[in-house]
């Protein structure tokens, strides 16, 4: 289930594409199976070690080119491990809400990518979480959970102030928020198991009925936002 949209990314082979807190690895192995050399980051090694076994599968099936490659690093966002303009492609998807310090992890994405590279940044749209927050404290107010719900001028503000252009946006998953909302209101009750077996039917079968639907009501209440964003190149001759 791909929040950000590759094609819009223009992910290509031989690429070097970063995933910032990529938790289990589901932006990883699209990147992978187009053909790029990804670098899989995170805090979790238990998240770390189900992105490398997953992508062992892939290997051992023949679902990524020989080329290309797929290496993790443990790593904090507000330190990343990597020189100045190392990646063609960052992705950094639904990571910034539980960061305190999002400025900090914005400077660093923006460090690592070259110019010219482009950049996804994708979070919990304002609305879906509005409603999320109101009607269940235990949704965020945990460890690791989301510290602050953002509206999207908000963040594309702060990008901006990073030396990012947003090049455009886009809105995903509107059939997963009424399961969130379910899930906030009444917990794992009948209901939400009965919602959370469509959405798994959903992922897996993808028929055209629900794709047209989600692609409808995604503007209206898509549960992510998705930033598409370029890191300009400097001209020859001026300083950076």
């Amino acid at each position: 289930m791909l929040t950000v949209d590759y094609d819009r990314l223009d992910v290509r082979p031989g690429m070097r594409v970063l995933d910032l807190g990529c938790g289990e690895g589901r932006h990883t192995f699209e990147a992978y199976r187009r053909g790029a050399h990804v670098v899989a980051l995170d805090l979790s090694e238990k998240d770390l070690g189900t992105t490398r076994q997953w992508c062992a599968a892939m290997d051992m099936a023949g679902e990524a080119p020989a080329a290309a490659s797929a290496t993790t690093v443990r790593g904090d966002l507000l330190a990343l491990p990597f020189p100045d303009a190392s990646f063609d492609r960052v992705i950094a998807s639904e990571v910034m809400e539980h960061i305190p310090d999002d400025v900090t992890a914005i400077a660093e994405m923006t460090r690592v990518l070259k110019p010219g590279g482009l950049a996804a940044v994708t979070v919990p749209r304002w609305l879906p979480e509005r409603v999320c927050w109101a009607l269940s404290d235990e949704y965020h107010a945990n460890e690791g959970g989301h510290v602050r719900i953002y509206k999207e001028d908000e963040l594309s503000g702060r990008l901006r102030d990073a030396g990012l252009t947003v090049t455009g946006n886009g809105f995903a998953h509107a059939l997963h928020s009424p399961y969130w909302w379910l899930k906030c209101a009444i917990g794992d009750a009948a209901p939400t198991r009965a919602y959370h077996k469509l959405l798994v039917w959903d992922i897996v079968d993808r028929p055209a009925l629900t794709r047209v639907l989600e692609q409808a009501l995604n503007p209206l209440i898509g549960k992510s936002v998705v930033i598409y964003l370029r890191k300009e190149e400097v001209a020859a001759g001026v300083a950076a």
